[in-house]
């Protein structure tokens, strides 16, 4: 994608937001955006996967991106995730995405704006 178009994508995302925001619908619906704090327990266990709260409704995508296919959610706020890596940038300001087993029992890449992480990627979780 050349800059023109990533730059008015941005554009019209402000502006959907900005809109959405006028309208009176919560910031959640509008933009998420990621915790100001990490969950009380997010880190690395034994087992090697990473343990954290996340977004309920979060969408799991069958690549790292969002323009990709969405392979389920992730209903509730505490989840496990086997492994990070790159892929498009999310509103989170990076490029991280999670690699996890959905509510649904099919597995897909959340983006790291959804998970409560302190950093991004999180320490101690393996690349995948």
């Amino acid at each position: 994608m050349n800059v023109r178009k990533k730059i008015a994508l941005f554009l019209s995302a402000t502006a959907l937001t900005a809109g959405l925001t006028a309208a009176g619908l919560p910031a959640a619906v509008a933009a998420p955006a990621k915790a100001a704090k990490p969950a009380a327990e997010c880190g690395v266990r034994s087992d090697g996967r990473l343990y954290c709260g996340n977004r309920a409704g979060a969408k799991g995508y069958a690549d790292r991106s969002y323009r990709s296919a969405t392979r389920g959610t992730l209903v509730g706020t505490f989840s496990w995730f086997q492994c990070w890596g790159h892929g498009d940038p999310h509103p989170g300001g990076n490029d991280i995405w999670y690699w996890t087993q959905l509510d649904n029992g099919a597995w897909g890449n959340v983006p790291a704006v959804d998970v409560n992480t302190g950093q991004d990627p999180a320490p101690g979780l393996r690349e995948c």
